[in-house]
């Protein structure tokens, strides 16, 4: 009778983490959509397949090709829209390009403040398809848009749409809109639509500069049908510099506003892999379901009203979707928790069911757990990164098989529990329970004094401590005992097991030992279900067979296919000041693409020639010195160099010589600059600033863009002394280069400057 109980108490928690990972994502359903007021996954994916076929980042000619469709796709719903072109510069990456923003607005029946729908419609230069990046949030918008429009419904205020353009160059769309366009001033409230990966739960995140009480309360009150999002991510979030388009609205518009954004398959992110068909359709009807709850109310409320002077704890809550409750409320809760934690243990005491010498031994596992099970799993990421050096080329920081290894991973933390807690079966459980709830009142009290979104861990202790109440005040029958203490626990698993999953996912798997620390924390407030019996536990036998499969499984699925390519990079490099050339590459390990170039006589390490902290060097896992190819470089023309008020003044421009795709002005010595203007616009506000050694500016050009003028005031008697790099993305195609293509399991090294002839040369002024 006990082993069953304990197998439906088991049967519940596995039901729970399911129920968790499942309860804040929609499911597709196989039941085709007529009513043309309701959002259609067929319309939005066959938008999807028309603008996500290639690269489109800006600049390029397919990028100016998805321009028009969306501007197409806005008059069929009767829109018009205009095309904000504007010279945008980016002073913390030092970015800038010339963008070309698709703007429209649908009229509202009040004055009111505005909502704006905000997504980007370029991709990640330059291989990245960009269907879940931010093909999936343009869609998204434009199929929502349609059904919104076929109710015939009048809001209150007028809804404002930006396809933004230069989002992944540095957010340059949204700054040119924030800082240039008038209807800027009219925006209340912004909904932005993003992803980070191809798959997974969208998660909701605020931006404010002020406190999420009203914000959270109108988004709990448009009442989404899964939502994702909890106040330790907004924290967290808040502290990391995670910039989106919608940070340029809170930074220079004290704009308040929502990220939605998914995830998982973290892996294709800005890849070639960024493809229609890799994009998890669920995903897509996550992002659906927020925006028409959302454009649903938010349009018929006053956005003025949305500031607030006080922050709320929330998490994802069973039954009722989201817990909230604000953050005065976590000191007394703490508080009570200890004294009401003390009062029980004390009762327990007295009544001989808890002793002193039993709970001072019960901290002994439970410490040694916590210890060994994250240092194993931080070292054991150390070692098989070390067995597997591809792991180092996938930039991301999450492989192919990484959910395979969350897996493993966890199981070989369960074991690891197990095992420890063998050697203490013949201790009473509810001695042992008392050292993971002291251990997580003092996480709570971390939490109260640096990171208070995540007080919702409190919740946990708590429904620990109603357990530790049930042992001390009720004569339970055994056989009872399992399935209600699972019973009680279904919020601790339902809030904290997810997060097992997201911070590898979101953090890079070498965030495994955080993991293993989770599980520690949800094992030790569940003993009591675990710690029933004194023969060797299945369990344990059934979390180590289960983990070395999981591993074995990770080592058979740790190459690369047609579905899970290898990322790979060469670059050429010549100086056209001595007539030097080198190959590079970003890989740690070769594949043949890379062989072809890296086969004898390369070196490890930088180019001999490297500037400081130039980016297209210090990255450099290897080079090769090779012939010059005498590349064409760009015409310089001085245009004023003068003296004006015992100030230098500098102007002058660059005219390509060959499709270039990008210029980095670097600067190798400090100097001070009194004003700097690209394309005739200011840098830094026209401010005076300390330009330190190194990047200078990075200008992406634009398809508008027939050359790039450059102004500075300088010091009298300054000579700066600026190197150009020029960066074209025709390594494959120049004809003075005769490389082999990459095969199908291969595919370009996302995040760095790839496939790419860069030419360098210092500019005389």
């Amino acid at each position: 009778m006990r082993s069953t109980n304990k197998f439906w108490a088991i049967l519940i928690i596995a039901f729970t983490i399911f129920w968790a990972f499942n309860d804040s994502i929609p499911t597709v359903s196989s039941k085709v959509t007529t009513d043309k007021t309701k959002f259609s996954l067929d319309n939005a994916l066959y938008h999807l397949k028309n603008i996500s076929k290639r690269p489109h980042y800006t600049g390029s000619n397919e990028h100016k090709e998805v321009q028009n469709y969306i501007i197409n796709e806005l008059k069929k719903l009767g829109l018009s829209s205009e095309i904000q072109s504007q010279t945008a510069i980016n002073k913390k990456w030092k970015a800038s390009t010339t963008t070309e923003n698709i703007i429209t607005r649908i009229k509202g029946s009040e004055n009111g403040k505005a909502l704006l729908l905000l997504t980007h419609y370029d991709s990640n230069p330059h291989s990245s398809i960009g269907a879940s990046d931010a093909g999936s949030g343009v869609v998204t918008i434009l199929e929502g848009v349609r059904a919104f429009l076929a109710k015939k419904e009048k809001v209150k205020n007028d809804i404002i749409i930006l396809f933004s353009d230069a989002e992944e160059l540095g957010l340059l769309g949204a700054q040119a809109f924030v800082e240039n366009h008038p209807w800027s001033k009219d925006i209340g409230l912004v909904l932005n639509f993003e992803a980070r990966g191809s798959g997974g739960s969208s998660y909701m995140l605020m931006e404010t500069n002020g406190k999420n009480k009203n914000l959270l309360s109108e988004f709990i009150k448009s009442n989404p049908n899964y939502p994702a999002a909890n106040s330790l991510m907004y924290s967290v979030y808040k502290k990391l510099p995670n910039d989106t388009d919608l940070t340029v609205f809170r930074e220079n518009g004290n704009i308040n506003g929502f990220n939605f954004a998914f995830i998982d398959d973290h892996f294709d992110y800005h890849t070639e892999q960024d493809s229609y068909e890799r994009l998890n359709k669920e995903s897509l009807l996550h992002q659906a379901d927020y925006f028409t709850s959302s454009l649903n109310h938010f349009s018929n409320i006053d956005l003025t009203l949305l500031d607030s002077n006080e922050d709320f704890v929330f998490v994802n809550f069973p039954l009722i979707k989201m817990l909230s409750y604000p953050f005065s409320w976590v000191l007394p809760m703490l508080v009570f928790a200890c004294l009401l934690f003390v009062g029980v243990f004390i009762v327990g005491v007295n009544r001989k069911k808890i002793t002193y010498k039993g709970t001072l031994k019960g901290f002994i596992p439970f410490l040694l757990a916590l210890i060994i099970s994250s240092v194993t799993s931080f070292l054991l990421w150390k070692l098989l990164v070390f067995i597997n050096p591809q792991y180092n080329d996938m930039l991301h920081g999450f492989t192919y098989n990484g959910y395979q290894y969350i897996g493993a991973f966890s199981f070989l933390t369960l074991w690891i529990l197990f095992k420890i807690y063998s050697y203490f079966k013949n201790e009473k459980a509810i001695d042992l329970l008392i050292a993971p709830i002291v251990v997580g009142l003092i996480i709570n009290i971390f939490i109260f004094q640096n990171l208070q979104g995540a007080a919702f861990l409190i919740i946990p202790v708590y429904a620990s401590i109603l357990i530790l109440s049930i042992l001390v005040f009720m004569n339970v029958r055994k056989e009872s005992k399992t399935i209600l203490f699972a019973i009680i626990s279904i919020p601790t698993i339902y809030i904290i097991i997810p997060m097992v999953q997201l911070f590898p996912v979101g953090l890079g798997l070498k965030m495994l030992f955080i993991a293993s620390i989770l599980i520690t924390l949800v094992f030790g407030f569940l003993l009591p279900i675990f710690i029933q019996t004194k023969k060797k536990s299945i369990l344990q036998f059934l979390s180590g067979l289960t983990a070395i499969t999981l591993f074995f499984i990770t080592t058979v699925n740790n190459g690369f296919s047609i579905d899970k390519k290898k990322p790979n990079s060469l670059v050429f490099i010549q100086n056209s000041d001595n007539n030097t050339s080198y190959w590079a590459t970003y890989n740690t390990v070769f594949d043949s693409y890379v062989s072809q170039v890296f086969n004898l006589d390369y070196t490890e390490g930088n180019i001999p020639e490297s500037e400081g902290k130039s980016k297209y060097n210090t990255r450099y896992t290897h080079y090769k010195k090779t012939e010059n190819k005498n590349i064409p470089i760009s015409k310089i023309e001085i245009d004023i160099d003068t003296i004006i008020n015992e100030k230098r003044e500098i102007s002058f421009t660059i005219f390509p010589s060959r499709k270039i795709n990008k210029y980095e002005l670097y600067n190798t010595t400090p100097i001070s600059i009194y004003s700097f203007c690209i394309n005739g616009v200011l840098y830094n506000q026209g401010k005076s600033f300390e330009a330190n050694k190194g990047t200078l500016l990075i200008y992406q050009m634009a398809n508008s863009d027939k050359e790039l003028s450059i102004s500075l005031t300088l010091e009298k008697d300054s000579k700066p002394a600026i190197i150009l790099n020029e960066v074209s993305y025709d390594l494959l195609s120049n004809p003075k280069f005769n490389l082999k293509p990459r095969n199908e399991t291969m595919m370009p090294m996302p995040f760095v400057t790839n496939d790419a002839i860069i030419t360098s040369k210092k500019i005389k002024l």
